[in-house]
């Protein structure tokens, strides 16, 4: 790929969920051209893993579906998947980006009949449901991937496996000599759109994560309770596949914690809510959910939907800091505390725990430009030269909502760096 594709009047989205895809398609459709990178094979994000968007409860085909339909309408924008920034050198409206682009192994002749998959028989842990099951080693990321390609894992590049799926497949898609490249872009501006990751909840060591098999992430849930997901949206116990009826939610799962993450991650309160309505689906008036809390953050018009919470007979509200969970001789996990409004211990025996673990920025532990302005806990606040901003989740803990608005802003701030940088060239 040639730099001449961009000039210092693009602008780059770096990130391909919700946040990123709605950053490139304002500057598009503002005339703008935009170039949206993403280091997985497919856009989405986390939004496209989720099961229901809260308060609505609607699939997220709802929003991401209308997105898809614009990128394919709009010429302005570029999508590159499986591309991921490396360096970032230049100044405000002069970027040169340094992209590592990473084989697919399938080319743009697919058109996802899947026979790859069914000659293969290779095995892998699936990136997209959080590890909950296995996929083929081709494979197709879920239904709502974009570009709606295959993509061959490289455990079977070299093996027998490799050749099955390029001789099963018909329209000369798979290319197995693909190799990993390295492209320069000139952009103006650049938006992080880089989202979060959840906190690893088995650093929250008194609550068993990895070593309770019935202690899983509310991101884990939530795939349970996808129709499309590992276990078809039954609420099955991982130790042994049997239904969980009798669920705890443990909020605030490494967030407001100095040992953890110090920040509030907002969304989990309303995350958990939402679950509720899952097990309420499942099981009817015969399921039970609780939820441990420190204290229950929903505002706005959120907070009808926290009300009608409460009103279920089948939600119960415990305030306390779970201390710690232990497993009984069945597998059961045990939460152990004290309710903090009867002031009283407890030892409480769940089908399943549920921990609504916090968001830290995706961009931790990696190396970003310098003139990136960080916040403590690592989420993007903006760039020195105003050159660069963030966009949704990688400048804070959001929601869906409050990420397609924070995207929104970022596009018209970059839209005014190239216009400025424009009306520079001009005067000289």
């Amino acid at each position: 790929m040639s730099p001449s594709i961009a000039t210092n009047q693009t602008i780059l989205v770096v990130g391909g969920g919700i946040s990123g895809m709605t950053a490139a398609l304002e500057a598009a459709e503002c005339g703008k051209q935009a170039i949206l990178v993403e280091r997985n094979a497919t856009l989405g994000g986390r939004t496209a893993l989720m099961s229901r968007y809260f308060p609505k409860m609607c699939h997220p085909t709802c929003g991401l579906e209308i997105n898809l339909r614009r990128l394919k309408g709009n010429r302005n924008v570029r999508v590159m998947t499986l591309a991921e920034v490396s360096n970032v050198a230049g100044q405000r409206g002069d970027y040169t980006v340094t992209l590592k682009l990473t084989p697919r192994y399938v080319n743009t002749n697919c058109t996802a009949c899947g026979a790859c998959a069914a000659a293969v028989e290779a095995e892998i842990p699936n990136p997209y449901e959080y590890g909950l099951s296995k996929t083929r080693a081709a494979y197709l990321p879920h239904s709502m991937a974009y570009p709606m390609h295959y993509v061959l894992d490289p455990s079977i590049i070299g093996t027998a496996d490799a050749e099955k799926a390029r001789a099963a497949c018909k329209y000369d898609a798979i290319d197995l000599d693909m190799q990993a490249e390295t492209v320069e872009l000139k952009v103006g501006a650049i938006v992080w759109a880089t989202g979060w990751k959840p906190y690893d909840a088995a650093k929250i060591q008194p609550y068993g994560y990895g070593r309770f098999a019935n202690v899983i992430t509310s991101l884990e849930f939530e795939r349970l309770a996808d129709p499309h997901g590992p276990t078809g949206g039954k609420l099955l116990r991982p130790s042994d596949g049997n239904e969980a009826k009798d669920i705890a939610f443990i909020q605030c799962a490494g967030s407001r914690d100095e040992n953890h993450l110090r920040h509030c991650s907002r969304v989990c309160c309303m995350a958990s809510l939402k679950q509720t309505h899952y097990v309420r689906e499942a099981h009817g008036d015969s399921g039970k959910s609780t939820i441990y809390y420190i204290d229950i953050r929903v505002i706005d018009r959120l907070e009808d939907f926290y009300q009608k919470a409460q009103q279920d007979a089948t939600v119960s509200f415990v305030k306390s800091k779970v201390a710690k969970i232990a497993e009984d001789k069945d597998g059961n996990p045990v939460l152990h505390g004290v309710d903090t409004e009867g002031y009283h211990r407890y030892a409480t025996t769940h089908d399943l725990v549920v921990l609504a673990v916090g968001m830290e920025p995706e961009t931790n532990g990696i190396k970003l430009p310098d003139d990136l302005l960080l916040d403590s806990s690592g989420f993007i606040e903006g760039s020195l030269s105003e050159g660069m901003c963030g966009a949704g989740a990688a400048t804070s803990p959001l929601d869906v909502n409050r990420s397609v608005q924070s995207a929104t802003a970022a596009a018209l701030r970059a839209i005014q760096v190239v216009h400025k940088t424009s009306a520079a060239e001009g005067v000289k």
